[in-house]
């Protein structure tokens, strides 16, 4: 039986404890959402092909861009994708585990504005 919203939302959240802790002190408040799929919205916003060619989104402002708040503004958040993850896993040597960490890691990463290698070199720091 594949993995519920509940289990992947258990490996996200160990995944994110296992950040160094200056990094998630810096991340200030985000919120993680775990949802079978994108909703139609974000398919079409992002003109993707199947709600499976993405596996996770961050929303929110960037840490660059949070100057002074916005009334009404909602937190950032990280939504992981069940679904497209576990499709992706099911095709890849690569654990559940190690799959969802670098999705995590990759949206946290749009936070920050890190580039492709500054997110492997996190990646590498927690593997």
């Amino acid at each position: 039986m594949a993995p519920g919203l509940d289990v992947i939302e258990a490996i996200a959240i160990k995944a994110y404890d296992e950040l160094p802790a200056e990094f998630r002190a810096l991340s200030g408040e985000i919120r993680f959402l775990i949802a079978e799929f994108p909703d139609d919205d974000v398919v079409k916003e992002m003109a993707l092909d199947s709600p499976f060619d993405i596996l996770g989104l961050f929303e929110g402002r960037g840490i660059g861009d949070l100057g002074s708040p916005v009334t009404g503004e909602l937190p950032n958040r990280i939504l992981l994708y069940r679904r497209p993850i576990l499709d992706y896993w099911a095709e890849h040597e690569e654990t559940l585990g190690s799959l969802v960490s670098h999705v995590l890691i990759h949206e946290i990463g749009h936070h920050f504005g890190l580039s492709d290698e500054d997110m492997e070199a996190l990646e590498d720091s927690v593997a």
